[in-house]
């Protein structure tokens, strides 16, 4: 699972720096493919539940699960990428919101900067000994301490040899509930957030989801490992620049 994660943060790494304005979803998606694919690993997004592309690439108000497709980038856009890796058999799970070119107002800014920290506020509760909710309302509170909103139709996830796993983990709800955190336990801790309010609706094409209100959206996501100490990030993100 290191290995699977190491190969899926490069790929997000490499995908950050394919998203400028004047790329197409679609040649980003190919591009992050072929990455993975030299790795002798597999783009295991590709078929899942009949999914076509390698990764999910949402963009503006799109939360998540955006098929990469003819669509241009532009100049400013929020673009989330989202993308798993398989390597002998384990899943690497990562996920991250770039901005392309320059960010059109301080508040794109500020709701990437939230949707991550919001993910090193949930991790602090990945320990033996916490409840799954406990990492759920730290998101929770942190991101509408900040004025934003969490997505409620979408959680994190257990991962393993399986992309979903159990157990779930949302980005809501009050402390001291669901799975007890175990060591050896490998999860995905996600936070998707909007700028206006939660609710979200999907196209017509059954994958891609948007808020309903067309506020800008982010996403962060790392897959975490349970130790007996401090949690490990096994798809270690690059240093923000």
């Amino acid at each position: 699972m290191r290995r699977a994660g190491q190969i899926a943060a490069a790929a997000r790494a490499l995908a950050g720096k394919l998203i400028v304005p004047g790329a197409t979803t679609h040649d980003i998606d190919k591009q992050v493919e072929a990455f993975i694919r030299s790795q002798h690993a597999i783009p295991t997004c590709i078929g899942y539940c009949g999914y076509p592309a390698a990764t999910c690439i949402s963009v503006n108000d799109e939360v998540i699960h955006g098929i990469p497709g003819k669509k241009v980038i532009r100049d400013g856009d929020l673009v989330k990428i989202d993308l798993d890796v398989g390597f002998e058999g384990y899943i690497g799970d990562c996920a991250a919101t770039f901005i392309a070119g320059k960010a059109r107002c301080d508040e794109d800014v500020r709701l990437l900067s939230i949707t991550r920290q919001a993910f090193y506020e949930g991790l602090k509760y990945a320990r033996p000994g916490y409840r799954v909710s406990d990492i759920s309302a730290a998101v929770q509170q942190f991101v509408e301490a900040n004025g934003f909103s969490v997505i409620r139709d979408y959680v994190g996830h257990g991962v393993g040899r399986e992309m979903h796993e159990e157990p779930e983990v949302p980005n809501f709800g009050k402390p001291g509930h669901g799975a007890r955190l175990l060591r050896g336990m490998t999860i995905c801790i996600e936070p998707m957030v909007a700028a206006g309010d939660w609710p979200i609706r999907v196209l017509k094409d059954g994958w891609t989801v948007k808020t309903q209100d067309g506020s800008q959206a982010a996403h962060y996501e790392n897959t975490v490992l349970i130790t007996d100490g401090d949690p490990e990030i096994l798809t270690v993100p690059e240093p923000e620049v």
